[in-house]
């Protein structure tokens, strides 16, 4: 499986839902998360259009883990 980049922030409960739902997706995944308040351009790009999920240069999903993004990433 690939490594996902992982926009989110802390307090957003469907960030963490759909951080757990990539955990259970892919034990060995590898998943790189950044707030993205931690860095002004971040926070402009997606301001509270998160979580967003990224691997392989591709955008997997947007606000919540669909079955399609798991098929993705599965086959990636």
């Amino acid at each position: 499986m690939p490594r996902v980049t992982f926009y989110s922030r802390p307090g957003c409960r469907l960030c963490d839902d759909a951080r757990r739902q990539l955990e259970l997706a892919g034990p060995s995944l590898e998943i790189e998360e950044i707030d993205v308040d931690s860095d002004p351009a971040l926070r402009q790009r997606y301001g509270l259009d998160i979580p967003v999920a990224v691997a392989g240069g591709r955008e997997l999903f947007r606000h919540r883990l669909t079955p399609e993004a798991l098929r993705a990433l599965r086959n990636a």
